[in-house]
């Protein structure tokens, strides 16, 4: 029974992504003409859909169990105005309306920016992409489980030829909007080697959050004190062949556990290769390992990437995850996307 829906869910997705795979063309005339009303330099709107179906191998809750399900649901305004001034509001209809970004800023130069409000911080090199950009369906689990996605403060960054560099002072909070009169600091450095007809980019991202009693991501701890958060990162990318690894460790002070030193240690190592100009096949090891906890898991994912109109693209992901004292975990998604 398992094997027959399994297949069914599979052949599903299939059917439902194959026209679009057909009606691929290389004019696309209407998407010219919404580009046209929607961007420009003061006045820049995006629009991000996503949709996206499930299916656990187990009955089980893995990845969300077997449903039918919303992704980003965004709207996002931002553009130049004068003297240089820059804004951004994001916002996220999926469950109710909720501010993800709200910013303003000044652009001096490609050298030198500061932007106050806000917004996601340079904590994670998997962070960074929007979600109609990122290599898989989710995020590697470390952004989830070492940061929040969003803080409230202020950024000095630039990029001085192949170098860029960040510095941000936050509340440390997420979007909570409380502050305990402690805050975070985070930074980033990182430079871009050009080579023929590839590049490779390689960097070292740190945090210190000196905010009492803030929960850490979505593990469920408490740090009762100043939380560390730092790792390197390297991407390479080419014509053909792409990949990305980043390692990030957080310490801080349990208050579950006696305000004992807990450790973090996450990683992930994503290689790629473009098929075509319009597919990327794509797998990725993603590792959690927790100290005083003694958790351990590994998630590996392979997926297929298609990108079949300029504004159209969809995503296949088969999962398979490994914990510390558990049965495996297997589970397959779709994902089905409109971005401009």
């Amino acid at each position: 029974m398992l094997v027959r829906s399994t297949a069914a869910f599979v052949l599903a997705l299939t059917i439902l992504f194959s026209p679009f795979t057909l009606s691929a063309q290389d004019s696309e005339p209407m998407a010219d003409r919404l580009s046209g009303m929607l961007k420009s330099d003061v006045f820049n709107v995006g629009i991000l859909l996503k949709s996206h179906a499930i299916f656990s191998f187990q009955d089980d809750d893995f990845k969300g169990g077997r449903l039918y399900d919303l992704g980003a649901t965004r709207l996002d305004v931002r553009g130049l105005v004068d003297g240089n001034f820059i804004y951004r509001f994001q916002v996220d209809f999926r469950s109710q309306v909720s501010i993800l970004d709200a910013q303003v800023g000044y652009v001096a130069s490609e050298n030198f920016r500061i932007v106050a409000g806000a917004y996601k911080p340079y904590t994670s090199r998997d962070l960074d992409p929007n979600p109609g950009h990122t290599d898989f369906m989710n995020r590697a689990r470390q952004v989830r489980t070492m940061m929040n996605s969003r803080e409230i403060g202020v950024t000095v960054s630039g990029r001085p030829g192949n170098l860029f560099y960040s510095f941000g002072m936050y509340n440390g909070t997420g979007l909570s909007r409380t502050n305990d009169n402690r805050f975070m600091y985070a930074g980033r450095l990182s430079y871009r080697a050009e080579m023929e007809n590839s590049g490779l980019i390689f960097g070292f991202s740190g945090a210190l959050n000196q905010t009492r009693n803030e929960r850490v991501g979505n593990t469920g701890l408490v740090s009762s004190g100043n939380r560390s958060l730092y790792g390197p990162f390297v991407e390479f990318e080419s014509e053909v062949f792409f990949g990305v690894f980043e390692f990030l460790q957080t310490r801080f002070n349990a208050a579950n556990f006696n305000d004992r030193e807990e450790t973090i240690n996450g990683f992930y190592s994503t290689l790629g290769v473009n098929t075509s100009s319009r597919d990327q096949l794509l797998i990725r090891w993603d590792k959690l390992d927790y100290d005083l906890r003694g958790d351990t898991s590994d998630l590996f994912t392979l997926g297929w990437n298609h990108q079949a109109t300029r504004l159209i693209s969809f995503k296949i992901n088969f999962w398979a995850q490994f914990d510390t004292d558990e049965d495996p975990k297997y589970g397959v998604g779709g994902l089905f996307q409109f971005q401009i």
